[in-house]
């Protein structure tokens, strides 16, 4: 596991239900992973010999590459999302017996779409954004590799994730910081974009990955989501209830913020079904309640 200490990494407890042993790889450790074989490492910055030399020695079967970054220059941007996934494929092809890969993308890969059209896999890719843009080629590294041969890929792209430790990089990993435990004399003021997007559960995510791993199939894009396209409204009425939040306390104001995507996303989640077995079980009350609970450190 990639990224073993971010949002969707601390999730490789879905791994180990499923009989797998766990290679946590992160450029820092923690409790998230203290239960697992650790290896620090920025996977960007080491020469491919070596990475190859880790995942030989460990006997990898299968790696999950859940990196990535918010990062807000074109640099880091390319440092996460390119390089790193550049250096893992060169790692990958030293190795005598290969494992599969399982790259986790993003529905911002897509580009903006307009309301109501459902992203399908078959959608052109058109992005705009210097996230989107750097993601999309870090995902066509791999599926270039696949369909070359040179390595036994999926590539998941999910939508906006929420859930246990979310990001406070997004919107929703952000939230539960600035109203803090709420009292009689709570305020909260938000900023919300008149917007609707699909957004996933990190555990059913996570879920999605372990079935990634076995499915006959390869150099292929699979969308993960809820399939609905749900107003930043209702998400945040859902987080205000899961915070106990008095009636009056939260003001919501009109107005742009900063985002990654589009103010429309709705992910047509049909191949996930058909080609993993997968589907979404965690309803969007629950996730809130998570997001609310289980903040990002």
């Amino acid at each position: 596991m990639l990224g073993a200490t971010g949002c969707v990494g601390r999730c490789v407890s879905a791994l180990a239900r499923e009989g797998h042993e766990v290679l946590a790889v992160a450029r820092r450790g923690g409790p998230a992973v203290a239960e697992h074989l650790f290896a620090g490492l920025d996977v960007a910055a080491v020469p491919p010999a070596e990475l190859a030399r880790l995942l030989t020695g460990h006997r990898v079967r299968a790696v999950v590459n859940v990196t990535g970054g918010w990062g807000t220059t074109e640099e880091e941007m390319r440092y996460a999302h390119i390089t790193l996934v550049d250096r893992l494929l060169r790692a990958l092809a030293l190795m005598d017996d290969r494992p599969r890969l399982v790259h986790v993308g993003s529905v911002h890969e897509y580009g903006p779409v307009p309301e109501p059209l459902s992203i399908g896999e078959d959608l052109p890719p058109r992005p705009t954004t210097m996230y989107a843009r750097t993601k999309l080629a870090g995902s066509e590294l791999v599926l270039d590799a696949a369909r070359a041969g040179r390595v036994d890929a999926l590539v998941l792209r999910a939508v906006n994730v929420c859930g246990p430790r979310t990001t406070r990089a997004s919107f929703l990993g952000r939230s539960p910081a600035c109203c803090g435990p709420p009292t009689r004399r709570t305020r909260v003021t938000l900023r919300l974009a008149d917007a609707r997007r699909d957004f996933v559960d990190v555990r059913d995510l996570a879920e999605a990955v372990v079935l990634a791993l076995a499915a006959p199939a390869t150099g292929r894009v699979v969308n993960i989501g809820r399939g609905e396209a749900t107003s930043m409204r209702e998400l945040v009425d859902l987080l205000a209830a899961a915070a106990a939040l008095p009636p009056d306390a939260l003001r919501i104001e009109d107005g742009p913020i900063d985002s990654k995507g589009g103010n429309w996303t709705l992910a047509d989640i049909g191949l996930a079904g058909r080609l993993l077995g997968w589907k979404r079980r965690i309803p969007l009350a629950e996730a809130m309640r998570a997001t609310w609970e289980v903040p990002a450190d």
